[in-house]
């Protein structure tokens, strides 16, 4: 593209529009001047001097630009052509603008500004051959012609009314899809009417934080190792985090009573990052503590409808409703960047919740959520789901036989589900730093158990070996054996 008011010659260089003809080019520049012309009489001619030069220092007026005669600069703006002659002169002696006799004012290439840069803040591994980090499922398997068709058929038949604020629980045509969904697939206990859609588990964490802080709780549990994202979510709504331990069964429920709190965070289904899931009995335990401080479970199910190797573990909140708030997204079954969720909340705090999410945002985009009904009353869902499984079970087997043949005698748990596993390298392979640092170098991203550690937590030394934490989800096949081989190679 050139700049408006240019023609590129056959060098490739500018050469200022109308130079072959007659009349000046079309110039945006009065409209970027007639703020300055509304300046107190004795000011004008210095706010219309400062006003062209920060349109050339700026870009607006990129280097090449035919300016308007001073004639018709004039009178479109509406003032004498003696204080835009004068303008002009100013910043032609400046080196802002230049000019010829007969041949009209233009912008100068003097003048060099930066141009405007928009940064991606997204997080990336840059640089790297094989990525590990955990957390992202294949963005291509992202179903586009099934969602493409929703889209079509959702924007010619959405209701007019529907393109208007909407109620900020959810449109009740995807609350009444979501709650099918959660009861046949997580065995959730799921009312409509407690049901809020929301822009992630991110934003069902931090809606729960306002109304805890707001109830007067200013701490919460977190499990230990666990998301090392709470502490800001939580921070953002003035409620501290407190990290609490875990067992091979799951959160130690004895800490819990010890600790004093009333609100914990967990992952029954598929702790994060450990990959267990809490034995029936630690189940039981948790939801006695809750009973007996009357306080609240969050229960975070970030991948509950992936299970390869045995039959699903049902959601904690379908053993008691009114002391667990469920929260789940599309974000490990379709993709993170459609950003939407639901809330599952108790009788208790629905107003509440409901309350604040109306003060956050006035509720999730219509269009998204009349989008995503569709796809789950038609099945679609259900189909991604199968396919996601098949996919990810085989990258799965793939990193579990790169690892037995690179890396032998490791020990490997969490498999039986999710997206990621957790592998203890033997001894020999550590210690873990100077791994790290060998496969950092060798270009694989990847972390370690460790780093999902609370940091006010003590560290745990271990017997000298490697711990990782593996996501495979987001890589195909291949990428997953060459990765393990590059680990390999590079200690």
């Amino acid at each position: 593209m050139t700049p408006s008011g240019t023609n590129p010659d056959e060098s490739g260089h500018q050469r200022p529009a109308g130079d072959a003809g007659t009349g000046h080019s079309a110039s945006p520049a009065w409209e970027l001047l007639l703020p300055a012309v509304s300046a107190p009489a004795r000011t004008r001619g210095r706010s219309l001097q400062a006003a062209l030069r920060e349109a050339v220092r700026s870009g607006r007026l990129p280097p090449g630009t035919r300016l308007p005669s001073s004639r018709d600069l004039a009178a479109d703006l509406g003032v004498s052509r003696g204080l835009v002659t004068e303008a002009y002169e100013q910043l032609t002696a400046e080196g802002y603008l230049r000019s010829g006799r007969g041949a009209g004012t233009w912008v100068g290439g003097a003048v060099r500004a930066a141009p405007p840069r928009a940064r991606d803040l997204a997080p990336r591994s840059p640089g790297t051959e094989a990525d590990f980090v955990a957390g992202t499922p294949d963005l291509s398997l992202f179903p586009r012609a099934a969602w493409a068709t929703a889209q079509r058929h959702v924007l010619a038949r959405l209701p007019h009314d529907d393109l208007g604020y909407p109620d900020p629980r959810g449109l009740p045509r995807l609350r009444t899809a979501l709650a099918e969904l959660l009861t046949r697939r997580r065995g959730v206990v799921a009312d409509p009417e407690r049901i809020v859609v929301v822009s992630g588990v991110a934003q069902a964490t931090a809606l729960l934080g306002f109304v805890l802080h707001a109830r007067g709780v200013r701490e919460v549990g977190v499990e230990d190792p666990g998301s090392p994202q709470h502490d800001a979510l939580y921070a953002s709504a003035g409620v501290t985090t407190v990290p609490v331990p875990l067992d091979g069964e799951g959160l130690r429920v004895d800490a819990l009573r010890e600790s004093g709190l009333r609100a914990v965070v967990a992952t029954p289904s598929h702790q994060f990052p450990t990959g267990i899931a809490y034995s029936a009995r630690r189940r039981a335990e948790l939801l006695d503590w809750a009973r007996s401080v009357d306080g609240l479970v969050l229960e975070d199910d970030y991948d509950g409808d992936f299970r390869y190797d045995r039959a699903p573990v049902g959601a904690l909140q379908g053993l008691d409703p009114e002391h667990v708030a469920y929260a789940g997204s599309v974000s490990k079954s379709l993709a993170p960047g459609l950003r939407l969720g639901w809330l599952l909340v108790p009788r208790s705090l629905a107003e509440e919740v409901v309350e604040r999410k109306r003060t956050l945002d006035l509720g999730h985009p219509a269009l998204d959520q009349a989008l995503f009904a569709r796809f789950v009353e038609r099945g679609d869902y259900d189909r991604q789901l199968r396919r996601c499984q098949r996919a990810y079970r085989e990258r799965r087997d793939t990193l579990v036989a790169a690892l037995a043949e690179d890396f032998p005698g490791s020990e490997l748990t969490g498999i039986a589900a999710g997206l990621h596993v957790i592998a203890a390298l033997p001894a020999r392979y550590g210690p873990e730093e100077r791994f790290l640092a060998r496969v950092r170098a060798a270009g694989v991203a990847v972390r370690p158990l460790s780093a999902y550690t609370h940091a006010r937590a003590e560290p745990d030394d271990g017997d000298g070996g490697v711990r990782l934490v593996l996501g495979y989800a987001h890589l195909p096949p291949g990428r997953i054996r060459a990765g393990v081989r590059l680990m390999a190679a590079a200690v």
